[in-house]
């Protein structure tokens, strides 16, 4: 039983622990309340202001677990809290397996990093937190539903469209990097249902993850360099370093600009128009 009176208050006293220089804001003018907005909350959750004001309102439809996981990772819950907020809205708490967890010190760690796009990402490709940079520039999106929407591999086999963000010549050599990676895992924990069900869901969805998957080529990747069609900025080529977890649950990737090309500069200019758009949120 989800327990509204609790959880209303674990919500807003996490907020009010928060201050906009921990999700990568500057201080700006002098606030009325301490810690985030509700606003500033439900954008990094993935969810609208109306709905998680009604969550500290002990009002309105009852939390998915996945909005409890967002929620979660938007409000710097350590392992302990994190349980404790699957309890509030009746849940059992996910095993504590490093896959679905990102610490709160990595995120701050990486929205230090205000000048490049960084995220953190499972060993199945799913997206679990992304600084304004990656938002803006990258186009993955930490969702919050319970669909496979923010699983990078997934949408780049199901949803062609996501393609058009990289060069026509370029894409065939993504698709083997996100099977060749996926294969590791598979390899590694092959038996865990979430494996099994991503890799079959793709063996049915999609010929071409099928066909590269019979090639059985294995590869962690470390590194890569990345040309990215950008609808504000055009072509941009970012250096990905690939900083793996000690059991490889998760990963943290961070973009650079590549050396010799425009990178720095549209990626300065993306950082502004990220920093706008959070801004006028209200």
């Amino acid at each position: 039983m989800i327990d509204r009176p609790g959880l209303a208050d674990f919500l807003r006293r996490r907020r009010e622990l928060l201050r906009p220089v921990d999700i990568g804001l500057p201080e700006g003018v002098r606030r009325r309340t301490p810690g985030l907005r509700r606003d500033e909350v439900a954008l990094l959750a993935n969810i609208s202001a109306d709905y998680y004001a009604r969550l500290e309102q002990c009002r309105g439809a009852n939390p998915s677990e996945t909005i409890v996981a967002s929620l979660a990772r938007t409000l710097r819950c350590d392992p302990d809290e994190r349980d404790h907020l699957y309890h509030l809205a009746g849940f059992t708490p996910p095993a504590r397996r490093a896959g679905g967890y990102v610490r709160p010190g990595v995120m701050s760690l990486l929205e230090r990093l205000d000048d490049v796009p960084a995220c953190v990402v499972s060993d199945l490709g799913d997206v679990l937190w992304q600084n304004t940079v990656a938002a803006v520039t990258l186009g993955w999106t930490v969702a919050h539903r319970s669909d496979r929407a923010a699983n990078i591999v997934w949408r780049w086999f199901t949803e062609p469209a996501l393609r058009t963000c990289f060069p026509e010549e370029d894409r065939p050599r993504h698709s083997l990097a996100h099977v060749s990676d996926l294969r590791a895992t598979a390899a590694r924990r092959g038996s865990d249902a979430d494996v099994t069900a991503l890799v079959d869901g793709l063996l049915r969805r999609s010929e071409e993850f099928r066909a590269l998957w019979e090639r059985h080529e294995v590869a962690v990747h470390r590194f890569d360099r990345k040309r990215f069609l950008h609808p504000e900025v055009g072509l941009l080529h970012l250096t990905c370093e690939i900083i793996l977890s000690p059991d490889a649950d998760t990963r943290v990737l961070a973009f650079f600009p590549t050396e010799g090309t425009d990178a720095r500069e549209k990626l300065e200019l993306l950082r502004t128009i990220g920093t706008q758009d959070f801004r006028t949120v209200r």
